[in-house]
């Protein structure tokens, strides 16, 4: 009834905001906040994290949010993700350049002119130590902050924030320009610091991580550094004879030796997760990892030069708590150095090997005997791995849920069907550029892999439509790439529009024998759906797009570059039909003026000067 409010009068603060703490997305949160202003300002009340990219004068914006919003614990500022220039020019001069009537050399001042506030906008959208400052005036509570590629931060600004936020537990400064003295005024004052990433902070020497590192010695547990050319083994050694609680680094850099490496394993007994690009570290230094670090869950090392068989044979005597391995372009390693691993890492769940060129199929078949409780693997641009492989991961490895297989030539259709008969779990098949694999195989998939969601079967040559009938018949996926399948047509997507009623993400691109009826069935079968890709579809019309959207209500994006037959009457057909449509991929000529005016936000053009 009007001019009474029932459940407002009923419902305590307390209660209300105990319902906004138990919603878990934004948007449902959102939504809540709009019932009325009291709701409003108790959502404000319950948030605890905010999350930012790039804005128009960005200090100010920090000191309006600590208005609005008292108990953040969490901030995430990320300049990555950026605002659109014109959008943020004064509304007086949107309207001159607008201007139809202003003679043209008016209009080539204005637009010398939009190009120079292009790059003082571009400035403006950046965080600044005054940003910063406010930051830590408003949030003084902050336990969790991240400054994501965030250039004009320097050390005045983190000091500032140290000297206000010493309740501070995770700092992310990625990419940005901060120098020694913040370090150390983080080191000082905020003793409670347990995660530090230092990744691309290229401001940085020895003298300011140790001064953080001896500060916050007693509770940091997660150190990442890269790409940091003045930061040497002298701060690893500092982290080995300090740092007792560390449980996770990550390094990347050209100046870590085996000496700092050896120094972190020799004082840091608890490290778990370790993840190493460090192309002058050697076996020495695993010799030590494997012998000390008994607790090491995790092992990911990329582009090794020194590291061979020695190194995995002590990380396989030593580490029995390895579950998640990861080779990455370790030409050095052979089958040997990863059957010793297989053979001594028993509670190994995840497994990739990525370009590992003397790595074969021993190797795998080590795996499969040796290692049960596999959940996941990944052989990326792995020539000499055979069939044989896969068939021993069957055998063995019957938890299997996820397998990635890229450039694999020597695995075929053989291996698949022993997957798809074992590993009847699986969940997430992706498969790229595999020549060998056809329709056998991913029909054995089909026939025994009824969990199966995710299908990726970009390029493979030899998959045909009766592979997804199959799939349509057996499994209920919501995930689908077939790009690049050329002899995939129409009866394979209309079998999997009528088998997959869940499918949210299609990638049918570079299919020739796709058409308008391909549409029509998703359109009829598949509601759900909110991603698809048909770009290079040279038979696709505008007629297919009407039919596909009169159903597909919730589509978000829509990439369709290159479809000779979808003209500027299907693209208006998909940004007026989808109300929930974030982005469309389509060639400029393509877009009416009427289009652009009403949905210009969610255009996005392949080349700006086609």
């Amino acid at each position: 009834m009007r001019g009474h409010d029932r459940i407002n009068n009923c419902l305590p603060e307390e209660l209300i905001l105990e319902i906004f703490r138990r919603l878990d997305t934004k948007p449902s949160r959102d939504a809540c906040s709009l019932v009325c202003k009291r709701w409003l300002s108790l959502e404000r009340l319950s948030r605890t994290t905010l999350r930012i990219g790039a804005s128009f004068s960005p200090d100010n914006f920090v000191t309006l949010l600590s208005r609005r919003f008292l108990h953040i614990t969490s901030i995430h500022v990320d300049e990555r993700l950026n605002v659109s220039l014109p959008s943020l020019s004064p509304p007086s001069k949107r309207k001159r350049v607008s201007n139809k009537s202003s003679p043209s050399s008016s209009k080539r001042r204005n637009l010398t002119n939009t190009r120079h506030s292009e790059a003082e906008n571009a400035e403006s959208c950046s965080l600044t130590d005054a940003g910063l400052i406010a930051l830590a005036n408003g949030f003084p509570r902050i336990e969790n902050l991240s400054l994501i590629w965030c250039p004009n931060v320097s050390s005045f600004g983190l000091n500032s924030l140290a000297h206000k936020c010493t309740s501070l537990k995770s700092l992310d400064l990625q990419g940005c320009f901060v120098g020694d003295q913040g370090l150390a005024a983080v080191g000082k004052f905020c003793k409670q610091l347990e995660e530090l990433n230092l990744r691309f902070c290229e401001g940085l020497t020895d003298a300011g991580v140790i001064d953080l590192v001896v500060g916050c010695a007693k509770t940091l547990k997660s150190i990442g550094v890269a790409a940091s050319a003045k930061v040497t083994d002298l701060s690893m050694e500092t982290v080995g004879s300090h740092c007792k609680s560390l449980e996770i680094l990550c390094l990347d850099s050209e100046h870590i030796h085996d000496k700092g490496v050896i120094a972190v394993a020799q004082g840091c007994s608890r490290l778990r997760n370790l993840k190493l690009q460090c192309v002058n570290v050697t076996d020495e230094s695993f010799s030590v990892i494997g012998e000390l670090c008994s607790s090491l869950e995790r092992l990911a090392l990329y582009s090794f030069q020194q590291f061979t068989d020695k190194g995995m044979r002590s990380i396989g005597k030593g580490c029995k708590k390895l579950k998640n391995l990861t080779l990455s372009d370790c030409y050095f390693v052979s089958c040997k150095g990863l059957e010793a691993i297989a053979h001594g890492c028993k509670e190994l769940t995840r497994v990739e090997i990525n370009g590992c060129h003397n790595i074969g199929t021993l190797g795998i078949e080590a795996i499969g005997k040796s290692c049960p409780r596999l959940t996941e693997l990944a052989l990326l641009y792995c020539q000499r791995i055979g069939n044989s492989a896969l068939q021993e991961i069957g055998k063995g490895c019957k938890s299997l849920e996820i397998l990635h297989l890229v450039d694999c030539s020597g695995i075929g259709d053989t291996a698949m069907c022993s997957i798809a008969k074992g590993c009847r779990k699986l969940k997430k098949l992706h498969i790229r550029r595999c020549y060998e694999i056809g329709n056998k195989g991913v029909i054995a998939v089909g026939k025994h892999c009824k969990s199966l969601t995710e299908l990726s079967l970009r390029f493979c040559d030899k998959v045909g439509d009766v592979a997804l009938i199959a799939i349509g018949k057996g499994c209920s996926l919501q995930q689908l790439n077939v790009s690049g399948c050329h002899q995939i047509g129409d009866a394979g997507i209309s079998a999997i529009a009528r088998g997959c009623p869940q499918l949210t993400h299609l990638d049918i691109s570079v299919l020739q024998n796709i058409g308008d009826m391909s549409l029509a069935e998703l359109g009829e079968g598949c509601p759900m759906l909110k991603d698809l890709v048909l770009s290079h579809c040279h038979h696709v019309t505008d007629n297919g797009l009407n039919h596909l959207v009169q159903r597909c209500r919730v589509l978000e994006t829509c990439h369709m570059v290159y479809c000779p037959g979808i003209t500027s009457a299907g693209v208006a057909t998909v940004v007026s039909s989808c109300p929930h449509i974030k982005k469309v991929l389509i060639e400029k000529w393509k877009v009416s003026e009427r289009t652009i005016r009403r949905a210009g936000s969610v255009i996005s053009y392949l080349c700006m000067d086609l």
